[in-house]
């Protein structure tokens, strides 16, 4: 079995305007796609498409059978293919993904799937990472899911073109809506320096050369055993409430140091290439309230 769970060090760090950091600690799965049906069968305490303790619903993941809101360039609403009622599987999803986006890809590949489980049926995850390898064990490519809080998705991908000496590194034009403290046409720079039985992620926000934001998710390996997620669950109490309820906490403290903040609605037409858009993207802007001037009668 391919499949394990990382215990990791997530680092925010804010520059501008003004300084704030913090640290915090969670365990992500990384599954191997292939291996989902076996992990759901030898586990008590993780279920696939099942609610347990620990879970994963693969309808959470890469939704290119739902329409795409705002497509731009070479994307369109059903750019994929796929027909009302088609239900493939989280692996096909990703290939079709691939192939549609110029990277040959095809059964034989294997796809690792970094990501937060669900706890208790409650599912937050704020960005899940798909490696993908050829048969001998070469990286291909990697899509980052980045999820914000009113549960919008977006995908970026990354391509043997994006590798250097150390991995992957690909900066790209962000349009989307993560932080109400981050304006949304900055550019996300992604690191990815895969290597065995260690992850480590950066990703950063610029805005031109500036950097605003550093995000760093650094862990080390473990076999994917019950035992295992027993101790998480004493370890990571809560694991996913945690993480909204830390997510929230900061933006308060940000807010109370008066950091620009940024309304979702106002910049809505540069939020692009998402899926799941929010009601505040997709619900007509009401009309002005027309007031008729009072008649004054002598």
């Amino acid at each position: 079995m391919q499949s394990k769970s990382y215990q990791c060090r997530v680092m925010h760090a804010r520059f501008h305007p003004k300084a704030h950091r913090f640290v915090y600690r969670v365990f992500m799965l990384s599954l191997d796609l292939d291996e989902l049906e076996e992990l759901d069968r030898r586990h008590r305490l993780f279920s696939v498409n099942r609610g347990n303790l620990f879970s994963l619903r693969t309808k959470d993941f890469l939704p290119l059978t739902e329409p795409l809101h705002n497509a731009t360039g070479e994307e369109t609403c059903h750019h994929y293919g796929y027909k009302l009622g088609d239900t493939p599987t989280l692996k096909e999803r990703v290939v079709r993904y691939l192939n549609t986006h110029g990277v040959e890809a095809d059964d034989s590949v294997r796809v690792e799937l970094v990501t937060l489980p669900r706890m208790l049926g409650y599912r937050f995850n704020p960005v899940s990472f798909y490696y993908i390898r050829d048969a001998r064990g070469t990286l291909l490519a990697s899509i980052v899911e980045v999820t914000n809080t009113f549960h919008e998705m977006k995908p970026y991908l990354i391509t043997a073109a994006d590798r250097d000496e150390k991995g992957f590194h690909r900066q790209v034009s962000k349009n989307f809506y993560v932080s109400p403290f981050s304006d949304v046409d900055v550019e996300f720079d992604f690191k990815l320096r895969p290597s065995p039985g260690r992850l480590a992620v950066y990703i950063d926000d610029y805005e031109g050369n500036r950097r605003n934001l550093a995000t760093s998710i650094t862990g080390t390996a473990h076999p994917l055993t019950d035992r295992a997620l027993a101790s998480y669950l004493f370890t990571y109490p809560l694991l996913t409430l945690r993480v909204i309820f830390l997510i929230h906490w900061h933006a308060l403290r940000l807010w109370l140091k008066r950091i620009p903040w940024f309304a979702k609605k106002n910049r809505a037409e540069a939020q692009s290439n998402l899926y799941r858009p929010h009601e505040s993207l997709t619900k007509p802007a009401k009309a002005p309230t027309r007031i008729s001037p009072a008649v004054h009668q002598s």
